[in-house]
């Protein structure tokens, strides 16, 4: 791994590039199992220093608060809950600004590195309402004046908030108080009339966490300490909840890969049963989701319920470390932030804070309440995945997500490029920007590996030829393969993950734009596993003509299977009118 150069495989790449599709991704596959996907060290630098540019703003800023203090001074006042305010409220304008999750090379935005306010403060870029039909003033696909003021108005709420003074504090006793409650209606104001006309933005501004703790501001005193500590634990049992599944020891294997901080090959291969040959998730991998699952179950319980002394202590230490071998990963998505704030609410809340309990509660029904009300989003977002994002389901890390990959011919990237109002190319595009076209094709395959080394990346790979022709190599000669993801990141601005972005209302937004012809956009798309079902629903859509067919696959296939199998049984299928490209 180089400083400024990707690591990859060492292969003759004229007799790679000559293999049909499944067979080019074995060798990427392999080679993420002991060196995930080659990171150069400059970008990791990166990362770290956005991650102290994060700290460091959100303190620096709380220390324009009147009477707190000097940024030299943070050791008196962090235990302050103007500071635990101010830092959720700087979390959500980072994220709404695109500097959070979804930002960088470790999710293939290169040129610009950035999205979000480049897109969104863009009029004619592609915006999703929510009920488009159900809604009214919130139909159509096209961002006008009127979006672009409100995603402002998010902003400078969330700024206006961040430099207000705190109110209640007692000079005697040292503290500033807490911010008024009523400063923080027209950020609510503003994110939900900005989530009825772009959901995009309301899911970027990551509102399922910052936005509902935000909620408890409206409180004070114990009230709003309990209430934060109610939810900081619904957010490590929702995501546990999410994770009794088969998919997370894949996503263990996967991340643990790609850990810069692990760079011993040894250790690595460990991580799967057998390598290289059978790259399924080995005991080491299962053991650390099994136990993972276990400590983000019991230790917040630990939390919650002990008052201080040596119980807190350990429980603190043990998801302290829990989040910080998750930071240190650096995960592809890069959930970065999300981890810091994590460990900083483990200080203030559980060890700061511990002795603040139930029964000092003022207005328990109000607080409970919201707690619930997050908590059925939750449950109901488990039962239910196709009515209800990834992200306020709480489904974080747990392999079992809604996902596609979109199947482009030349001529439906050059309409692409041509017809739609965006800030970037697709990332191949940006990859052959800044490397040469083989360098660019093998970081593509690299980027396949990772996807397929995931249990729905076993189906999406093995739906293809049903997508684009019964010959996979089809792929080769006239398509080219992009994640879903990343077609959202160029069209929308932004993606972290959540597939509903990249399925049929994006796609019917660039068919209006693009005319493609039938058979130029092949889209596979497949829905998150059902809580408790076997299975997962599949859909093929062509981008002119509609479904073509739609049926399940079931998981017990997808864990027996390599990376690089490709075809899948699939079931109760059902085929629709339009035909396979010749």
């Amino acid at each position: 791994m180089g400083l400024i150069s990707p690591r990859l495989p060492d292969l003759d790449y004229e007799e790679w590039q000559a293999k049909p599709l499944m067979q080019r991704i074995k060798p990427m596959a392999q080679d993420w199992a002991e060196g995930g996907f080659g990171t150069p060290d400059a970008v990791l630098v990166l990362y770290v220093v956005k991650i102290g540019l994060y700290a460091f703003g959100a303190a620096a800023i709380t220390a324009l608060t009147p009477g707190i203090g000097s940024l030299g001074d943070i050791g008196e006042w962090w235990t302050e809950p103007i500071f635990f305010q101010k830092v959720v409220i700087f979390t959500l304008l980072f994220e709404v600004l695109g500097l959070g999750c979804g930002f960088g090379p470790l999710t293939l935005r290169f040129l610009p590195p950035v999205g979000a306010p480049l897109h969104w403060l863009r009029p004619g870029t592609i915006r999703l309402p929510p009920w488009p039909s159900r809604v009214p003033l919130t139909a159509g696909t096209t961002r006008s004046m009127t979006d672009v003021a409100l995603y402002v108005a998010v902003l400078a709420a969330a700024l206006w908030l961040l430099l207000s003074p705190g109110q209640g504090g007692s000079a005697e006793a040292g503290s500033v108080g807490t911010i008024d409650p009523w400063r923080f209606l027209p950020l609510f104001a503003a994110l939900g009339l900005i989530g009825l006309r772009d959901k995009t933005i309301f899911l970027a501004a990551r509102t399922e966490v910052y936005g509902t703790l935000a909620l408890m501001f409206l409180f004070s005193g114990p009230d709003l300490i309990v209430g934060v500590k109610l939810l900081v634990v619904l957010i490590w049992w929702g995501a546990a909840f999410s994770k009794l599944n088969q998919h997370f020891p894949h996503v263990v294997a996967v991340m643990m890969s790609n850990s810069p901080i692990l760079r011993v090959k040894a250790l690595k291969r460990r991580f799967h049963r057998d390598f290289p040959d059978d790259l399924r998730p080995g005991r080491l991998s299962e053991h650390l989701a099994h136990g993972g699952t276990v400590i983000e179950f019991g230790v917040p319980l630990v939390l919650l319920l002990s008052n201080g002394g040596w119980p807190t202590h350990v429980a603190a230490v043990v998801m302290i470390c829990f989040h910080l071998q998750i930071l240190t990963s650096l995960p592809m998505g890069v959930p970065l932030e999300w981890n810091v704030f994590m460990i900083f609410a483990i200080g203030f809340l559980f060890i700061d804070k511990a002795d603040v309990s139930v029964g000092e509660m003022s207005h328990p029904v109000p607080v409970f309440a919201i707690v619930l009300a997050a908590a059925a989003v939750v449950v109901t977002g488990n039962f239910f995945p196709r009515q209800f994002s990834f992200l306020p389901s709480m489904r974080y890390y747990a392999g079992n997500w809604a996902t596609s990959l979109w199947c482009l011919t030349p001529e439906a990237v050059a309409k692409l490029d041509g017809s739609v109002n965006k800030v970037a190319r697709l990332p191949s595009a940006q990859l052959e920007t800044l490397y040469d076209a083989e360098m660019a094709t093998l970081l593509s395959h690299k980027v396949y590996a990772f996807r397929s080394m995931h249990t729905h990346g076993r189906a999406l790979f093995g739906l293809i030829p049903r997508a684009c022709g019964e010959d996979r190599d089809v792929v080769t000669s006239r398509y080219a393969i992009h994640d879903g993801e990343f077609v959202a990141g160029i069209a929308l601005g932004w993606n972290f993950g959540e597939g509903h972005l990249h399925h049929e209302q994006l796609l019917q937004a660039l068919q209006e734009r693009c005319g493609f012809e039938p058979g130029e956009v092949r889209v596979v798309m497949l829905e998150s596993q059902r809580f408790l079902e076997p299975r997962q629903e599949y859909r093929i859509v062509d981008g002119a003509t509609g479904e073509i067919e739609r049926g399940i696959v079931k998981v017990a296939d997808m864990l027996e299977r390599q990376p690089w199998d490709g075809e899948i049984p699939t079931y109760d299928v059902v085929v629709g009118a339009a035909p396979h490209p010749t």
